[in-house]
């Protein structure tokens, strides 16, 4: 029944997947940790920055994003981050997409925990001579994150599933191995049914441990 996945790395895209996954996420979490610092932040420069960049950019399609990252960086500016061959040029530059589109989410996330965080906390530590950027690490974020792990894990979820979109520009994730396959084997039913299973071990694993995280870590309050 499945002699027909012999000569496709099923393997190698589903792991091309997972470190799309990874890097992105990484980068998601610390921009949009900044993002989040400065939506709440006093400088009006900067709040008016983070919103609008939120505002933008969860209103535009992901696909437009990593088509813009490959046509308009790498194909009109010449952007390569690095990479000498199409392959890691398209991968990293659907990395810097996800993360432009990502961390967005991100941010809002971040920033409902910080606002669950009571305003007299932030302006005891303020009262004893804290700095904003003090009481945001010290104060406000670390609960913030405790509280917010739900929310994080959905994003995580979501850009797992969201990194398909890279096959647009080439990346050989599981997608584009998928579409392949398609094109050249006659158990399409088949393939959708592999490929659901690939993405269900990926995202419900993740899913179950994070909110197990997000219970013990949990702030009571």
């Amino acid at each position: 029944m499945f002699d027909f996945l012999e000569g496709y790395d099923l393997l190698g895209a589903f792991w091309v997947t997972v470190q799309l996954t990874l890097l992105s996420a990484a980068g998601s979490l610390v921009w949009g940790t900044l993002l989040a610092a400065m939506r709440v932040g006093p400088v009006p420069l900067m709040r008016g920055f983070g919103t609008a960049y939120v505002n933008v950019v969860r209103n535009i399609p992901l696909t437009v994003i990593i088509l813009f990252a490959s046509l308009g960086l790498n194909q009109t500016l010449g952007v390569s981050l690095g990479a000498d061959s199409f392959e890691s040029i398209n991968f990293r530059l659907a990395v810097l997409g996800l993360i432009a589109y990502t961390s967005a989410f991100v941010c809002e996330a971040i920033r409902s925990g910080i606002n669950t965080v009571p305003v007299g906390q932030a302006e005891a530590a303020r009262a004893i001579g804290l700095s904003f950027t003090q009481v945001l690490t010290l104060i406000v974020l670390p609960q913030a994150f405790r509280s917010v792990v739900g929310p994080l894990t959905n994003v995580l979820i979501a850009l797992t599933k969201n990194t398909t979109v890279a096959a647009a520009i080439g990346v050989a994730e599981a997608a584009l191995l998928m579409k392949d396959m398609i094109e050249n084997e006659a158990q399409l039913l088949l393939i959708a049914a592999i490929f659901a299973f690939g993405f269900l071990c990926l995202t419900l694993p993740t899913g179950l441990i994070l909110g197990w995280v997000g219970k013990k870590v949990a702030v009571k309050r």
